[in-house]
């Protein structure tokens, strides 16, 4: 099989939605999960676009909400595929918001979303390398590399074997966090 790459260039996709009472929480602000779909719905279109397949989220790093989105605020959001593996990609997204009346710009939030490329039998189906063209695009390759590593250690680290794993074993670590054990 001839192996195949693609620009990096060449997956970004930007979104803008203006933001209306209707997605908002019971505080005022923009719901937190509208925000997530919006994310997933673009991490789906920039990993097909670049896999040409039907993409499926395996996971989400951390989303960490850095600023509350208001109502009447123009969000955007820029996605692009800044790892591939051989049936996956890390889709980094990051989401601003505008005061369309201020100008005022603001970052919102940022995350990465691997997801998987699959056939119309729901198999997983390789993907096209990425050729990066300049220096954003390799530290993103990087940030990636290390994001996936990340992942297998906290996987490791948390790997207990539920019928053999002694909490008694553990209890020490537990001292200086606000938690009472009542065994």
């Amino acid at each position: 099989m001839k192996k195949t790459y693609k620009p990096a260039a060449n997956s970004r996709i930007s979104i803008s939605e203006l933001m209306q009472p209707s997605h908002s929480n019971f505080n005022g602000k923009i719901h937190g999960g509208y925000i997530l779909n919006l994310m997933d719905q673009i991490a789906f279109a920039c990993a097909s676009k670049h896999s040409e397949a039907y993409c499926v989220t395996a996971s989400v790093n951390t989303v960490d909400f850095l600023n509350p989105i208001e109502i009447g605020e123009l969000v955007t959001m820029k996605a692009s595929v800044n790892y591939v593996g051989n049936t996956s990609m890390v889709v980094g997204i990051r989401v601003i918001a505008e005061n369309i009346r201020t100008g005022n710009v603001k970052h919102c939030n940022s995350s990465y979303f691997t997801m998987v490329a699959k056939n119309d039998d729901n198999e997983s189906v390789a993907v096209p390398g990425l050729i990066l063209s300049n220096s954003i695009e390799i530290r993103r390759f990087l940030k990636a590399i290390e994001l996936i590593k990340s992942k297998e250690n906290r996987h490791e680290v948390f790997n207990f074997n539920h019928k053999t794993f002694a909490a008694e074993n553990y209890l020490h670590i537990l001292e200086p966090y606000k938690v009472k054990i009542e065994l």
